[in-house]
């Protein structure tokens, strides 16, 4: 099967076309979401945080990032806030990632 045909029949079952271009445009969304989200407060109080984001390779970089991204939020805005919006960042993931890199239901949440 052609390269070209496989990516666009995988593209159309996990709802849209997923080419090379478009993933690393929602990867490079996704990392400039999560510089946001760590502002002047996450790089001035967790330098190495910032990097790992700013130079993470891929959406699976970014993927083992959004705990510390988190913890960030958390020390800057609470739990409760850095919760809800490492939910969002974590939705953008959708089709970026091999299906075990995925997030997972947790029993934790009701």
């Amino acid at each position: 099967m052609k390269p070209s045909l496989k990516s666009s029949l995988l593209g159309l079952l996990n709802g849209g076309e997923v080419t090379p271009a478009a993933k690393q445009n929602r990867t490079e969304g996704i990392r400039q979401l999560m510089l946001d989200e760590l502002g002047e407060f996450g790089e001035k109080h967790y330098p190495k945080i910032a990097l790992r984001v700013r130079y993470a390779q891929d959406a699976q970089g970014l993927w083992y990032a959004r705990g510390d991204v988190m913890a960030v939020i958390s020390a800057k805005q609470g739990e409760t806030i850095a919760r809800q919006k490492v939910s969002s960042i974590t939705k953008m993931f959708d089709g970026l990632l091999p299906g075990s890199l995925g997030s997972r239901r947790s029993s934790l949440t009701v």
